[in-house]
């Protein structure tokens, strides 16, 4: 009885911990903006939709928030395209220096990225992609695909050969094989890393920060850093747009749950 009730309120704890930083963030938004700086108070004396009114007077934050979906969208569906064909060969096909392309791929993924800063910024200027959303999309994939394909490779290793011999016994061809057999089997992984780098790729800042200097092009964290111009941190708008940037993750993670659960256990497992 006493360990149930320690492990209730472990959990309560972790709950309010998690939530609390989420509420404040809502509540901040709500507030009028001569209450934000007074004492700080738990709840809105008055409830305010002024700082999402002032964010959004000129749409600037909206094309942001199209930029970031723009962005995050492409690098995800391109990312797990070719780290399933990427993963697959490395799982499935025996050929000289696989072990030391596996090496590779895992230290491009550990390689700290503000080392890369100056090097991306010349080839994107060189191959004239700087200060675009395809040049973003260029360079968020250079870090997505190598998390993708390690990733994917330990639910690829899960899916029993058999299956697929079976299938090319029956007439598929080894990329039918892969399309109607290994991809469906392992969807929950294949969710779960599509996650992961939509999260990635939308929540991405210091990139956007180096390579993109148009508002035209500012991904929505971007467009939030902007918000800070002096001293005075406009915390209402800065909450407001945060909380609207979140809106996009908090749905995809909500619709997606049961396949983020799924994933990371059998990833855990089969790995």
């Amino acid at each position: 009885m006493i360990a149930r009730l320690l492990s209730y309120a472990a959990l309560i704890v972790a709950v309010i911990l998690v939530l609390f930083p989420v509420y404040w963030m809502l509540a901040t938004s709500l507030k009028l903006p001569r209450d934000i700086l007074r004492v700080p108070s738990l709840w809105p004396s008055r409830f305010s939709l002024a700082n999402f009114e002032k964010l959004l007077a000129d749409g600037q934050f909206l094309l942001s928030i199209r930029n970031s979906f723009i962005v995050a969208s492409t690098v995800t569906v391109i990312s797990v395209i070719i780290s399933s064909f990427a993963a697959y060969s490395m799982v499935r096909f025996r050929y000289r220096f696989r072990g030391v392309i596996g090496r590779l791929i895992l230290f491009a993924y550990l390689t700290p990225g503000s080392l890369l800063f100056i090097p991306l910024s010349i080839v994107m200027a060189q191959l004239k992609l700087g200060n675009s959303l395809q040049g973003l999309i260029l360079v968020y994939l250079t870090f997505s695909l190598p998390l993708s394909t390690w990733l994917l490779q330990g639910y690829f290793r899960g899916v029993p050969r058999e299956l697929e011999e079976q299938g090319m016994i029956d007439g598929l061809t080894r990329f039918g094989a892969l399309l109607r057999i290994t991809l469906p089997l392992s969807a929950p992984g294949l969710a779960a890393v599509a996650i992961f780098t939509f999260t990635g790729a939308w929540n991405e800042l210091l990139f956007a920060l180096v390579l993109t200097t148009s508002e035209s092009v500012r991904t929505a964290p971007l467009a939030l850093n902007y918000l800070i111009t002096s001293d005075v941190l406009p915390w209402g708008p800065l909450m407001a747009g945060a909380a609207i940037s979140s809106v996009p993750l908090m749905i995809l993670y909500f619709v997606a749950q049961r396949f983020m659960v799924a994933g990371m256990t059998e990833g855990s497992v089969k790995g």
